[in-house]
C-alpha cells in the first residue's frame, strides 16, 4: 500500500495528539498511585464505560474475527458473544461491590476478603501470574496482529522489520502511558474509540459497495458455501446460530451454557476483575460503574460487531484461500483494506489501526504495572514508602510490562502463532475456576484455598489434556465420542475444544469445591468485616447479616435486570444482523424488543435509585 505524504502526517498528528493528553495529564498523575491507575476515583461513566469498550477493541479483533468467520461463520463468534451473558452478570450483581470495596486493584480484594498466609500468597500469587504471564501473552497477540497490519500495509516482509516497525507503535505508547497513567488511557481510549469505529465502518461501507451491495455479498456467500462443502453438508455462513451438522455445533452448546460462567477470561471474568475492575474502582460512586459497565456491554456486544463481520465476509469470497504472504484467514481483513479502501482513506485508516493497538495496550501497559507496584513491590518489599516514590517505581514498572511483552511477540511471530489460538488457550488455561470467582461474593463459606486451588487445576489440567500426559483421559472420553481423536486435545479442532473446556471444568469445580469443604473457613471477624464493607445481598451471608437485612430483594431484582441486559443486547446484535440482511420483519421485532427490554431496565433502575441521571 502506497501512501503519500498526507497520510503520513495524518499518522504523525494522531501520535502527536496522543503524546499530547498524556504531557497534559502528568502533573496530576504524579500525586499518588490514586492518580496514576485510577485516576482519582472521579471518572463518569461514559468516559469509563467508553475506556473498556476501546480496549477491548484492540488491533487484533477485527482481524480475530474475520478467522472466525472463514472457519465457523458468523456463528463462531460465540467465542465471544457468549461473554455477554458474564458481562451482565458484572452490571448488576457485581459492579456495585467491587466500588464498595474501594481498593486499589482486584488483587488486593484477596487480603480484604481472605486472612492469614493463605490470602497473602494469593494476593501475591495472582499478581504475579496476571502481570506477567497471562498479560505478557495478551499484549504478545495483540503486537502479533499489529505485526500483520504492518506487514500487509507497508509492505514489511521481513520479521526484523516487522518488530521495529510494532516496537516502535509499543515505545509511542508507553510514553504516554507511563507519564500520566490512567488519565492518559482514559482520553486517549475516547478518541481512539471514535476514530477506529468510524474508520471499520468506512471500510465495511467501501468493501461491501466493491462486491455490489449486500444482496449480491449474500449470493455470492452461499456460492462459498456450497462449494466448500463437507459431506454433503454445505456450510450456512450467515447462520447465526450453527446447524447440528455444524462440528462447531458442540462448541457453540459449550460455550453457551458453560464456559462464560465457568471461565476465567481478560475482561470478561465471571464477577469482574482486571481492566473491568479497574473502570470500575476509578468510577465516581456505584451508579457510575454500573453505569459505565452497562454501556461497555451495550457497545461491546451489539454496536461493533457488523462492520468487522462484513468486512470479513467480502474477504472470505473474494480470497476464499488466503495464503500466508496474504496474511492468512485473520490477515484477510487488512488485504481487503489494502485492495479496496480509497487511497484518500489510507493514513487515516492506519491510524485508526494504530488507535486500536494503543488502546488496548496502553490499558495492559497500566494494568500490569499496578499489580507490579501496589501487590508486589508495595505490599512485600517497600511497604512504607511516599507517594512520589510509588509514582516512580510505576512508571519503571510500565516500561518493564512493555519490555516483556516485546519479547512475547518475538517468541510469537518466530513460531507461527494465530491469535484465535491464543485466545482459546487463555481460556481452556481458566476453565472451571470462574465459579469460585462469582460464588466468593454470595458465599461465605469460600476461603483463599478455594482460590488457588482453582487457579492451579484449571491450568495443570488443560495443560494436561493438550499434551501426551493427557491421553488416557482422551482415550475415555473417545468411548463416550467414538468421534473425538485419539490425540492431544487441540483448541484449533471445535470438537476437541469444547471437550476440552467440560474435562477441565469438571475436574477443576469437583477440585476446588473438595479443598474448599476440606479446609477451615475463614475467621469469623474477617467475613463480618467484608460483609459490612461490601454488603453483598444476605443469601448466603445469614450468619452475618442483621436481621432488618434478610429479607432483601436485591438478588430477585439483580436477576431481572441481568435478564432485561443480556435479553436488550442480543435482540439489538441479531436484529441489526436481520436489517442488514434485507430480513426485515424479524429484524424490526428483534428490535422492538429490545428497545422495550431497555425502557423496562431504564424505568427499574431509576425506581430503585440506581440511574446516574438522577
Amino acid at each position: 500500500m502506497i501512501l503519500t505524504h498526507l497520510d503520513w502526517l495524518v499518522i504523525a498528528l494522531y501520535f502527536a495528539v496522543n503524546l499530547a493528553i498524556g504531557f497534559f495529564y502528568m502533573h496530576r498523575a504524579s500525586g499518588n498511585i490514586g492518580e496514576f491507575f485510577l485516576s482519582g476515583r472521579s471518572v463518569t461513566w461514559w468516559l469509563a464505560g467508553t475506556s473498556m469498550v476501546a480496549t477491548t477493541f484492540g488491533a487484533d479483533t477485527p482481524l480475530v474475527v474475520t478467522g472466525l468467520i472463514y472457519a465457523q461463520g458468523i456463528a463462531g463468534n460465540w467465542l465471544w458473544w457468549s461473554f455477554l451473558l458474564s458481562g451482565m452478570l458484572t452490571v448488576f450483581f457485581f459492579a456495585p461491590l467491587w466500588r464498595r470495596a474501594k481498593v486499589l486493584t482486584d488483587m488486593e480484594f484477596a487480603e480484604l476478603r481472605y486472612s492469614g498466609r493463605p490470602a497473602t500468597f494469593l494476593r501475591g500469587f495472582r499478581a504475579v501470574y496476571l502481570a506477567l504471564p497471562v498479560n505478557t501473552i495478551i499484549m504478545g497477540w495483540v503486537n502479533l496482529a499489529m505485526c500483520k497490519i504492518l506487514a500487509l500495509t507497508l509492505g514489511l516482509t521481513s520479521t526484523r522489520q516487522q518488530l521495529t516497525g510494532v516496537f516502535c507503535c509499543l515505545a509511542l505508547t508507553l510514553a504516554y502511558n507511563a507519564v500520566s497513567g490512567m488519565w492518559a488511557v482514559l482520553w486517549t481510549d475516547f478518541l481512539q474509540f471514535i476514530l477506529k469505529m468510524s474508520m471499520v465502518c468506512l471500510l465495511a461501507y467501501f468493501a461491501v459497495h466493491a462486491i455490489g451491495g449486500i444482496s449480491q455479498l449474500s449470493a455470492q456467500v452461499h456460492a462459498y458455501d456450497a462449494a466448500h462443502a463437507v459431506n454433503g453438508h454445505a456450510r450456512d455462513t450467515l447462520a447465526f446460530i450453527p446447524s447440528t451438522a455444524s462440528p462447531f455445533f458442540l462448541s457453540f452448546l459449550v460455550l453457551l451454557s458453560l464456559n462464560w460462567w465457568a471461565s476465567w477470561y481478560p475482561g470478561a471474568e465471571p464477577g469482574g476483575g482486571g481492566y473491568i475492575a479497574q473502570r470500575i474502582f476509578s468510577a465516581k460512586n456505584e451508579k457510575h460503574s454500573l453505569g459505565a459497565t452497562l454501556w461497555f456491554n451495550i457497545a461491546h456486544y451489539a454496536l461493533r460487531p457488523w462492520p468487522w463481520i462484513l468486512t470479513a465476509l467480502v474477504a472470505m469470497v473474494l480470497l476464499p484461500n488466503p495464503t500466508a504472504a496474504q496474511g492468512g484467514m485473520e490477515g484477510a481483513y487488512v488485504w481487503v483494506m489494502v485492495h479496496y479502501l480509497p487511497p484518500s482513506l489510507r493514513g487515516l485508516m492506519l491510524a485508526g489501526f494504530a488507535a486500536a493497538y494503543m488502546s488496548t495496550i496502553g490499558t495492559h501497559l497500566n494494568l500490569g504495572a499496578s499489580y507490579m507496584v501496589n501487590d508486589l513491590y508495595k505490599r512485600f518489599f517497600a511497604p512504607h514508602k511516599s507517594e512520589h516514590h510509588y509514582v516512580a517505581a510505576s512508571r519503571i514498572a510500565t516500561i518493564l510490562v512493555a519490555v516483556l511483552s516485546a519479547c512475547a511477540t518475538g517468541y510469537m511471530l518466530t513460531h507461527g502463532a494465530s491469535i484465535a489460538t491464543a485466545w482459546k488457550f487463555l481460556l481452556a488455561l481458566g476453565a472451571g475456576a470462574g465459579l469460585v470467582f462469582i460464588l466468593r461474593w454470595y458465599w461465605w463459606r469460600i476461603n483463599a484455598w478455594s482460590e488457588i486451588a482453582a487457579m492451579t487445576a484449571a491450568a495443570t489440567i488443560s495443560l494436561t489434556l493438550e499434551s501426551r500426559f493427557g491421553l488416557p483421559v482422551v482415550g475415555a472420553l473417545h468411548r463416550l465420542d467414538p468421534a473425538l481423536a485419539l490425540a492431544p486435545l487441540n483448541q484449533d479442532d471445535p470438537h476437541a475444544f469444547a471437550w476440552l473446556m467440560l474435562t477441565t471444568t469438571a475436574l477443576t469445580t469437583a477440585t476446588w469445591l473438595a479443598v474448599t469443604l476440606l479446609t477451615q473457613p475463614e475467621s469469623e471477624t474477617t467475613l463480618q468485616a467484608f460483609y459490612d464493607r461490601v454488603r453483598p445481598a444476605a443469601f448466603g451471608w445469614s450468619r452475618f447479616a442483621a436481621a432488618r437485612e434478610q429479607g432483601d430483594s436485591t438478588l430477585a431484582y439483580n436477576f431481572f435486570h441481568w435478564v432485561l441486559g443480556f435479553t436488550l443486547v442480543y435482540a439489538m446484535l441479531f436484529g441489526v444482523g436481520d436489517l442488514i440482511f434485507g430480513r426485515l420483519p424479524h429484524g424490526a421485532a428483534l428490535l422492538t424488543l429490545s428497545a422495550t427490554c431497555l425502557a423496562i431496565l431504564f424505568y427499574s433502575l431509576n425506581r430503585r435509585g440506581w440511574s446516574v441521571w438522577r
